[in-house]
């Protein structure tokens, strides 16, 4: 508070002396502007009590005044809004991980509400819905040029309760209706796995919970692989993150790079500016990433992306991202209830805005659409009089006589594998190439390494030989 009054005070004494050094007209014209300002505010002031007297029915003059309220800041751009008290708290729940609803993050585009992206595990996920969608409707009640806060609210409700939601998605020529049930939504930030000897790393989104889950995920992977030396490279899946925590993002960037800027934030006024640095240490040892974006990936999901992609960390795989470039303030306000305000875009350590942009991979890898039915036909079809065979089917067919025991063994694994990355594929193609490419860099890096070792030694220059005397 004190920051702040003696920032307002600096103000107002810089306006006294400048008052005094330059004409009249100029202080008529900030006379001129304050009053435009209060006739305005009077303007106001005076529908507000037409209103409350001649309108139809009787109104509540708060939900009036947050109405007013809410309008000024969604005026502004899609993520300014007003939270009230109720909203405000779910907020806070929501970034500790742990909140009831859907499970999905909506933006407003154009008076729609639009799909940012379904939450990994809950209803949303599970029913299908889409990065990209457009909710028009929510049991029946058109959404159409409702703010977003109260769209939000009417796809809240009771746990275990349903809601039907209308939604026109690309590719289909009609809309069409999907009922959710209310749940708990318990976010787990970070996911570990491991495909072969890559270690996958599904980040969610960006809670306070989401660089303790990284840390804890990398180890308990690590150690399950048997060591770092075990580890041909790590996967960092982004897709449908709609972000989160700046603070979190900077703290995940800064856990795979040990210098440089990972992202920079400039408001309106140049001394807000704020730049920010990575620190030493790299949980990843130096090893191959790849990082996995779409469409659904924004916000905090693209200063990662866009840190590691700057400093050549990564190789981003997938498709261009949501291009959310901008950072919001919330901000406490009288009544409990509370103001999210763009303050700030933020740029990438190169220097780039990728606000309505988005970040463009390094390898573009489109996903797939999921062809289940025709899937599940195929599956029926391979009965053994179709199947196609191999000499090892054939009756009587001789034995391999130049293997031995444990090369069978060894070939029945290398098989194994083989089918289960053909299975991979179909489940998940993005994530396969992901795999593919960290074991193809895997591969070449002691290669790499052997030849920039070479390279620093020819660079070194020899020492000469002694020639001192020694008596």
């Amino acid at each position: 508070m004190k920051k702040f009054m003696m920032a307002a005070l600096g103000g107002t004494l810089a306006g006294a002396v400048l008052s005094t050094q330059v004409a009249a007209p100029l202080m008529a014209q900030e006379t001129d502007k304050s009053a435009t300002v209060y006739q305005q505010l009077d303007l106001f002031g005076d529908i507000f009590e037409k209103i409350r007297q001649d309108y139809v029915e009787p109104v509540d003059s708060k939900k009036l005044i947050e109405a007013a309220i809410n309008g000024m800041l969604s005026s502004l751009d899609p993520h300014s809004s007003y939270l009230p008290p109720d909203d405000f708290a779910d907020m806070r729940v929501q970034t500790r991980g742990s909140f009831g609803g859907l499970g999905i993050e909506v933006t407003q585009e154009d008076g729609f509400v639009k799909v940012v992206s379904p939450m990994d595990g809950t209803p949303a996920a599970e029913a299908g819905i889409k990065s990209g969608d457009f909710i028009t409707a929510v049991n029946g009640e058109s959404l159409m040029g409702l703010p977003l806060d109260e769209a939000v609210d009417k796809m809240r409700g009771p746990i275990g309760s349903e809601v039907k939601v209308t939604i026109v998605r690309e590719g289909e020529k009609k809309p069409f209706d999907v009922t959710l049930t209310r749940d708990t939504i318990k976010l787990t930030a970070v996911k570990g796995s491991h495909d072969d000897n890559t270690v996958i790393l599904r980040i969610s989104t960006f809670n306070d919970q989401t660089f303790p889950n990284l840390q804890s995920s990398i180890k308990e992977q690590v150690k399950e692989l048997g060591g770092m030396d075990k580890v041909d490279g790590f996967i960092l899946d982004l897709r449908n993150n709609p972000g989160g925590l700046l603070t979190q993002a900077i703290k995940v960037s800064d856990a795979f790079l040990d210098k440089g800027e990972i992202v920079s934030t400039r408001g309106r006024n140049p001394q807000d500016s704020e730049r920010f640095n990575a620190t030493p240490g790299d949980l990843a040892d130096g090893k191959p990433i790849v990082v996995l974006i779409n469409g659904g990936s924004a916000s905090a999901s693209e200063i990662v992306t866009g840190a590691l992609q700057d400093h050549h960390r990564a190789i981003v795989v997938g498709t261009k991202s949501f291009g959310k470039g901008s950072v919001q303030t919330v901000m406490p306000i009288q009544g409990e209830g509370a103001m999210r305000l763009t303050t700030a875009r933020y740029y990438t350590p190169s220097g780039r805005s990728i606000q309505n942009l988005g970040i463009s991979p390094n390898v573009v890898v489109p996903q797939p659409e999921p062809q289940a039915e025709d899937a599940a036909k195929e599956g029926e079809d391979k009965t053994p009089a179709n199947r196609l065979t191999s000499e090892a089917d054939l009756k009587g067919a001789i034995t391999n006589d130049s293997m031995t025991e444990d090369e069978k063994k060894q070939a029945i694994e290398e098989r194994k594998k083989a089918e289960e990355a053909a299975q991979r594929r179909l489940d998940d193609f993005q994530m396969s190439y992901a795999v593919d490419l960290i074991q193809g860099l895997s591969a070449f890096a002691p290669d790499l390494e052997a030849e920039a070792a070479q390279k620093k030694a020819d660079a070194t220059p020899a020492k000469k030989p002694d020639t001192t005397k020694k008596n």
